[in-house]
């Protein structure tokens, strides 16, 4: 699900949301010659400590190379070693940006599988020719793709939607859940949270001082998608269009800071 928007005087005008059903889907959307700044919620790197462990490229493009070359089973069989090496209550290794993000460690496979995600959404990015500030400079982009290079300019950045629900849902909101997959779990409450969700996003009160405009249909839209799938489209948008307001202010890097792995990546406003 892609959530498109504009963004003028710090008001983000939602424009329609857009479904990829398959990963060919996917990548046909990644290679429209517009431009854009979009945001994914998926991992774009992970853990440096486990990279080292399993032997595996010390540079960020030669690593997913490598992985998007495994399978799922042999992912799976090099993470579990990994971890059943490990101390309980550390078998997982995080990346420098999860704590503060509260995001799942990307090497995880179950609960949610994060490590499968990236395995199907970064190489496509590369195939794209898609810039990943921070991990693929836009030239390095271009020579990974060089049939595409003719494209309009179109830059990625790793979205948390969790990471701005949680601070718009209040003081609580770590513990407030406004989606689930199962039926039985869509509950009224997380209906109110939706709602409650989308009204501070339309008044703008986050930390990123961004208003999200929203006509009364899609409105309805967002609360009644039980799933999240469309409100967490929405907030992977408010996060991208902050990116592009940060870098039309001057600040590099999309507002990611000025120091980060390059081999692990971080999430734009954490």
């Amino acid at each position: 699900m892609f959530a498109t928007g504009s963004l003028e005087r710090g008001r983000v005008q939602l424009s329609g949301l857009e479904t990829a059903e398959t990963l060919a889907d996917y990548a046909h959307w990644l290679e429209s010659d517009r431009p854009w700044v979009c945001g994914f919620d998926f991992p774009f790197g992970l853990p440096r400590e486990l990279i080292e462990t399993l032997g595996w490229p010390l540079d960020w493009l030669a690593c997913m190379r490598h992985y998007a070359g495994l399978s799922r089973p042999q992912i799976r069989e090099a993470f579990a070693g990994f971890c059943q090496a490990r101390p309980t209550g550390r078998k997982f290794a995080h990346r420098a940006t999860d704590p503060g993000a509260g995001s799942s460690p990307s090497m995880k496979w179950v609960n949610p599988p994060v490590a499968y995600m990236l395995h199907a959404g970064v190489p496509p990015l590369i195939e794209a020719g898609v810039q990943l500030p921070g991990l693929l400079g836009a030239q390095q982009a271009r020579a990974a793709a060089p049939h595409l290079a003719h494209l309009a300019p179109r830059v990625a950045l790793e979205a948390y939607p969790g990471l701005l629900a949680r601070e718009l849902l209040g003081p609580n909101g770590q513990r407030r859940s406004y989606k689930s997959d199962d039926r039985a779990k869509q509950t009224a409450d997380r209906l109110i949270a939706r709602k409650d969700l989308i009204t501070a996003l339309e008044n703008g009160q986050t930390r990123l001082g961004l208003r999200i405009k929203l006509t009364h249909a899609q409105r309805d839209a967002l609360i009644d998608d039980a799933s999240g799938d469309r409100l967490d489209a929405v907030l992977c948008l408010v996060q991208a269009a902050w990116a592009w307001q940060q870098h039309d202010q001057g600040h590099p890097c999309y507002g990611l800071p000025a120091q980060i792995d390059p081999l692990e990546g971080w999430i734009v406003s954490a």
